[in-house]
């Protein structure tokens, strides 16, 4: 008697990651682009320049953990930490960091607990929070939209070579104009600086749209849901809003500041929506996100640092399991959700 073919309840297809991974890059590509209109060369360089460091970093380490190269090269997942790494550091940042920070983020952020699908933090955001840590001068080096270096002087800029300091073109963003505020209004604070734009930062809100866009675009091929997401972006919001005191010179910011400076949107729909450091559960995404939220404007309020992104996701990235427990589906056929054995049991 011939039996019945029995499929399996998971997804099919060949090389699903490799398609999720260059899904994720063409989604990044506005953003990019927007970048590299509004700072020139230095976007260029560091997207390049990333990608060949987490190439060579992921083949060393494969082969160092004898695992083959080629099949996991192929699958993407260096690539799109390289690409999240470069869109997030400064444009003309130095060439030994970048190399700092993608090595970090490979190594330490990936390969230390087994590779992909087994670590526990986002390896971009490791990467990217080693070298803010360790060369705060550096990091905090963002050209204004008008004032960036040409394409040779910003080369030389990178590479150490240049003959004009960096104070000649750096510009605070507005969220370090907000947060080192004391005694002006934000109408005063306003008028006084180039930084702000019509949503948020000068340049930073045209940045946030487009990775906006980018990220509406991932929930229509429906690579996640919703829930962590609209979580952070909620939880900002709620924030700002509360916090929020008008043109008062103790002022933090409007809501729409929040969700459009820094590195919001970018953070909101390619960060926090990682499928492996992040929740599993629809509910647990959605607490995922509100904690992230809720601890990036915590951080750019009272911390020390003018944008909480990468350190709210970190921080998150520990509570995960503990999110997970507490909010683990119910299993078919039963009443309430499992939660594992209690010792003793």
């Amino acid at each position: 008697m011939k039996l019945p073919r029995i499929t399996s309840p998971h997804a099919t297809g060949s090389n699903r990651t490799q398609k999720v991974m260059l899904t994720l890059l063409a989604a990044c590509a506005p953003g990019a682009l927007v970048l590299i209109g509004l700072y020139g060369v230095g976007t260029l360089f560091n997207l390049l320049w990333c990608s060949l460091i987490a190439l060579a970093t992921e083949a060393a380490m494969l082969r160092l953990r004898k695992r083959p190269i080629e099949f996991f090269l192929r699958d993407g997942s260096a690539l799109v930490t390289a690409v999240l790494l470069a869109l997030a550091l400064p444009p003309y940042a130095p060439w030994w960091l970048s190399l700092i920070a993608t090595v970090f983020a490979l190594v330490f952020g990936k390969h230390l607990y087994g590779g992909l699908g087994q670590n526990p933090f986002n390896p971009a955001m490791v990467g990217y929070v080693v070298v803010l840590v360790s060369f705060p001068l550096h990091m905090s080096q963002w050209p204004a939209p008008d004032s960036a270096p040409g394409f040779g002087e910003g080369l030389r800029h990178i590479f150490g070579l240049a003959s004009q300091a960096p104070d000649a073109w750096v510009g605070a963003t507005v969220l370090d104009v907000v947060r080192n505020n004391n005694s002006l209004t934000m109408d005063e604070l306003t008028t006084q600086s180039s930084a702000f734009g019509h949503l948020g930062g000068r340049g930073a809100e045209l940045v946030n749209l487009a990775f906006l866009a980018g990220g509406l675009f991932l929930l229509w091929r429906k690579l996640f849901t919703w829930h962590a997401p609209v979580g952070m972006l909620g939880a900002l919001f709620v924030m700002g809003l509360l916090f929020w005191n008008g043109s008062g010179s103790d002022s933090h910011g409007s809501p729409l500041l929040h969700l459009f400076s820094g590195a919001t949107m970018l953070g909101a729909f390619f960060i926090v929506t990682d499928p492996v450091s992040g929740a599993t559960s629809n509910r647990g995404r959605l607490v995922f996100g509100i904690g992230v939220g809720v601890l990036t404007y915590v951080i750019r309020a009272w911390g020390g640092y003018p944008d909480g992104v990468a350190f709210a996701v970190l921080l998150m990235n520990l509570a995960a399991p503990t999110i997970d427990y507490y909010t683990r589906p119910r299993t078919y056929g039963h009443k309430k959700p499992e939660r594992g054995f209690k010792v003793g049991d």
